[in-house]
Protein backbone atom coordinates (compact mmCIF):
# COMPACT_ATOMS: atom_id res chain seq x y z
CA UNK A 1 0.00 0.00 0.00
CA UNK A 2 1.75 3.40 -1.05
CA UNK A 3 2.01 6.05 1.45
CA UNK A 4 -0.57 9.14 1.95
CA UNK A 5 0.24 11.56 -0.93
CA UNK A 6 -0.88 15.11 -0.97
CA UNK A 7 -1.35 17.40 -3.51
CA UNK A 8 -0.32 21.24 -2.54
CA UNK A 9 -1.30 23.34 -5.34
CA UNK A 10 0.16 26.63 -4.37
CA UNK A 11 -0.55 29.38 -7.33
CA UNK A 12 2.55 31.55 -8.58
CA UNK A 13 4.93 31.82 -5.39
CA UNK A 14 8.28 33.39 -5.12
CA UNK A 15 11.12 30.75 -5.64
CA UNK A 16 13.26 31.72 -2.48
CA UNK A 17 10.70 31.04 0.34
CA UNK A 18 9.51 28.13 -1.23
CA UNK A 19 12.70 26.51 -1.65
CA UNK A 20 13.23 27.21 2.05
CA UNK A 21 9.50 25.70 2.87
CA UNK A 22 11.22 22.67 1.41
CA UNK A 23 14.25 22.34 3.35
CA UNK A 24 12.40 23.27 6.57
CA UNK A 25 9.74 20.03 5.33
CA UNK A 26 12.88 17.81 4.56
CA UNK A 27 14.31 18.96 8.29
CA UNK A 28 10.94 17.96 9.80
CA UNK A 29 10.38 14.71 7.98
CA UNK A 30 9.91 11.50 10.44
CA UNK A 31 9.09 7.92 9.88
CA UNK A 32 5.32 8.25 9.40
CA UNK A 33 5.03 11.68 7.32
CA UNK A 34 3.36 11.82 4.16
CA UNK A 35 4.73 12.11 0.46
CA UNK A 36 3.79 15.49 -0.57
CA UNK A 37 3.39 17.05 -4.73
CA UNK A 38 4.24 20.78 -4.54
CA UNK A 39 2.69 22.23 -7.73
CA UNK A 40 3.49 25.67 -8.79
CA UNK A 41 4.80 28.25 -11.04
CA UNK A 42 7.41 31.08 -10.19
CA UNK A 43 7.79 34.60 -11.11
CA UNK A 44 11.48 34.51 -13.64
CA UNK A 45 14.41 33.43 -11.84
CA UNK A 46 17.15 31.19 -12.64
CA UNK A 47 18.80 28.73 -10.34
CA UNK A 48 22.15 27.63 -9.83
CA UNK A 49 22.52 24.10 -8.94
CA UNK A 50 25.36 22.85 -6.18
CA UNK A 51 28.01 22.02 -8.99
CA UNK A 52 26.59 25.06 -11.16
CA UNK A 53 29.37 27.37 -12.65
CA UNK A 54 28.98 30.92 -13.68
CA UNK A 55 30.17 30.56 -17.24
CA UNK A 56 26.84 29.15 -17.81
CA UNK A 57 25.03 32.28 -17.12
CA UNK A 58 25.71 34.37 -20.28
CA UNK A 59 23.73 37.19 -19.66
CA UNK A 60 20.68 36.86 -16.76
CA UNK A 61 20.36 41.12 -17.05
CA UNK A 62 17.13 41.93 -14.54
CA UNK A 63 16.37 38.11 -13.64
CA UNK A 64 17.33 37.46 -10.44
CA UNK A 65 20.11 34.46 -9.68
CA UNK A 66 19.67 32.37 -6.85
CA UNK A 67 22.55 29.63 -5.60
CA UNK A 68 20.62 26.39 -4.49
CA UNK A 69 21.28 23.17 -2.86
CA UNK A 70 20.14 20.68 -5.79
CA UNK A 71 22.19 18.78 -8.19
CA UNK A 72 22.71 20.08 -11.75
CA UNK A 73 23.90 23.55 -13.66
CA UNK A 74 21.55 26.52 -14.26
CA UNK A 75 17.64 26.63 -15.21
CA UNK A 76 14.93 28.95 -15.42
CA UNK A 77 11.96 29.14 -13.90
CA UNK A 78 9.15 31.79 -14.97
CA UNK A 79 5.45 31.73 -15.81
CA UNK A 80 3.89 29.32 -17.78
CA UNK A 81 5.73 26.74 -16.97
CA UNK A 82 4.27 24.14 -14.52
CA UNK A 83 6.79 22.64 -11.90
CA UNK A 84 6.22 20.38 -9.73
CA UNK A 85 8.22 19.97 -6.26
CA UNK A 86 8.50 16.05 -4.56
CA UNK A 87 8.83 15.42 -1.36
CA UNK A 88 9.44 12.01 -1.24
CA UNK A 89 10.63 9.53 1.35
CA UNK A 90 13.16 7.01 -0.60
CA UNK A 91 13.05 4.54 2.14
CA UNK A 92 9.66 3.48 1.73
CA UNK A 93 9.54 4.15 -1.76
CA UNK A 94 12.48 0.75 -1.63
CA UNK A 95 14.54 2.31 -4.93
CA UNK A 96 17.20 5.10 -5.34
CA UNK A 97 17.52 8.30 -7.13
CA UNK A 98 18.50 6.91 -10.43
CA UNK A 99 15.30 5.12 -10.39
CA UNK A 100 13.64 7.84 -9.14
CA UNK A 101 14.16 10.02 -12.38
CA UNK A 102 13.44 7.57 -14.26
CA UNK A 103 10.13 7.03 -13.01
CA UNK A 104 9.57 10.87 -13.36
CA UNK A 105 10.85 11.39 -16.84
CA UNK A 106 8.10 8.72 -17.84
CA UNK A 107 5.56 10.40 -16.05
CA UNK A 108 6.18 13.26 -18.37
CA UNK A 109 6.88 11.47 -21.54
CA UNK A 110 3.20 9.55 -20.88
CA UNK A 111 1.62 13.27 -19.86
CA UNK A 112 3.14 14.94 -23.40
CA UNK A 113 1.57 11.14 -25.13
CA UNK A 114 -1.87 12.10 -24.12
CA UNK A 115 -1.21 15.33 -26.21
CA UNK A 116 -0.35 13.30 -29.17
CA UNK A 117 3.25 14.63 -28.55
CA UNK A 118 6.41 12.37 -28.95
CA UNK A 119 9.41 12.86 -26.53
CA UNK A 120 12.00 10.74 -25.40
CA UNK A 121 15.58 10.65 -23.21
CA UNK A 122 18.73 11.59 -24.32
CA UNK A 123 21.47 9.62 -22.87
CA UNK A 124 23.12 11.38 -20.24
CA UNK A 125 21.43 14.43 -19.84
CA UNK A 126 18.33 14.14 -17.21
CA UNK A 127 14.53 15.33 -18.35
CA UNK A 128 12.84 14.77 -21.48
CA UNK A 129 13.59 15.90 -24.90
CA UNK A 130 11.11 16.90 -28.11
CA UNK A 131 13.24 15.59 -30.57
CA UNK A 132 16.83 17.50 -29.64
CA UNK A 133 15.08 20.35 -27.88
CA UNK A 134 15.06 20.20 -23.86
CA UNK A 135 10.74 20.55 -22.70
CA UNK A 136 11.20 19.28 -18.95
CA UNK A 137 14.05 19.53 -16.64
CA UNK A 138 14.60 17.72 -13.53
CA UNK A 139 16.90 18.30 -10.74
CA UNK A 140 16.65 16.80 -7.39
CA UNK A 141 18.43 16.84 -3.76
CA UNK A 142 18.25 14.04 -1.49
CA UNK A 143 18.37 15.00 2.30
CA UNK A 144 17.10 12.83 5.85
CA UNK A 145 16.65 10.05 3.40
CA UNK A 146 13.76 12.21 1.57
CA UNK A 147 13.87 14.10 -1.58
CA UNK A 148 13.21 17.70 -2.64
CA UNK A 149 13.24 19.95 -5.53
CA UNK A 150 11.81 18.28 -8.77
CA UNK A 151 10.91 19.12 -11.63
CA UNK A 152 9.65 21.76 -14.36
CA UNK A 153 7.64 21.56 -18.06
CA UNK A 154 7.57 24.21 -20.11
CA UNK A 155 3.92 24.74 -20.91
CA UNK A 156 2.91 28.39 -22.30
CA UNK A 157 6.04 30.71 -21.65
CA UNK A 158 8.48 33.03 -22.50
CA UNK A 159 11.41 31.14 -23.58
CA UNK A 160 13.39 34.27 -24.19
CA UNK A 161 15.26 33.83 -21.22
CA UNK A 162 16.62 30.22 -21.97
CA UNK A 163 18.84 32.61 -24.27
CA UNK A 164 20.79 33.87 -21.71
CA UNK A 165 21.89 31.00 -20.09
CA UNK A 166 23.17 27.43 -20.90
CA UNK A 167 20.53 25.36 -20.09
CA UNK A 168 21.11 22.75 -18.09
CA UNK A 169 25.27 23.68 -18.40
CA UNK A 170 24.62 22.80 -22.60
CA UNK A 171 25.59 25.61 -24.74
CA UNK A 172 22.77 25.75 -27.61
CA UNK A 173 20.66 23.49 -26.01
CA UNK A 174 17.17 24.36 -27.63
CA UNK A 175 14.36 24.35 -25.22
CA UNK A 176 10.50 24.16 -26.29
CA UNK A 177 7.05 24.34 -24.66
CA UNK A 178 3.73 22.23 -25.21
CA UNK A 179 1.83 25.03 -26.28
CA UNK A 180 4.41 25.07 -29.68
CA UNK A 181 4.45 20.99 -30.47
CA UNK A 182 0.87 19.93 -29.83
CA UNK A 183 -2.39 21.37 -31.71
CA UNK A 184 -4.77 21.75 -29.00
CA UNK A 185 -3.55 22.96 -25.74
CA UNK A 186 -5.26 26.07 -25.10
CA UNK A 187 -7.89 27.93 -22.57
CA UNK A 188 -7.25 29.74 -19.07
CA UNK A 189 -7.31 26.14 -16.97
CA UNK A 190 -4.79 24.68 -19.09
CA UNK A 191 -2.24 24.73 -16.36
CA UNK A 192 -4.76 23.45 -13.93
CA UNK A 193 -5.57 20.30 -16.18
CA UNK A 194 -2.10 20.05 -17.24
CA UNK A 195 -1.39 19.36 -13.16
CA UNK A 196 -3.76 17.07 -12.68
CA UNK A 197 -2.71 14.89 -15.40
CA UNK A 198 0.60 15.14 -14.69
CA UNK A 199 -0.18 14.36 -11.12
CA UNK A 200 -1.92 11.25 -12.26
CA UNK A 201 0.71 10.04 -14.08
CA UNK A 202 4.00 10.34 -11.52
CA UNK A 203 1.23 8.14 -8.71
CA UNK A 204 1.28 6.09 -11.40
CA UNK A 205 5.14 5.67 -11.77
CA UNK A 206 6.46 6.21 -8.56
CA UNK A 207 3.90 4.44 -6.36
CA UNK A 208 2.27 1.84 -8.89
CA UNK A 209 -1.63 3.25 -8.73
CA UNK A 210 -4.16 3.58 -11.80
CA UNK A 211 -4.58 6.31 -13.70
CA UNK A 212 -6.37 7.39 -16.96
Amino acid sequence: MSPTLIIKRLGRVAYEPTWRAMQAANKARAADTADELWLLEHPPVFTLGLAGKACHLLAPGDIDVVKIDRGGQVTYHGPGQLVVYLLLDLRRLNFGVKELVNRIEQSVIDLLGEYAVESQRLAGMPGVYVGHAKIAAIGLRVANHATFHGLSLNIDMDLEPFSRINPCGYPGLRVTQLTDCAAHVGGEDKMSVIADRLTATLSHHIYGTPHG
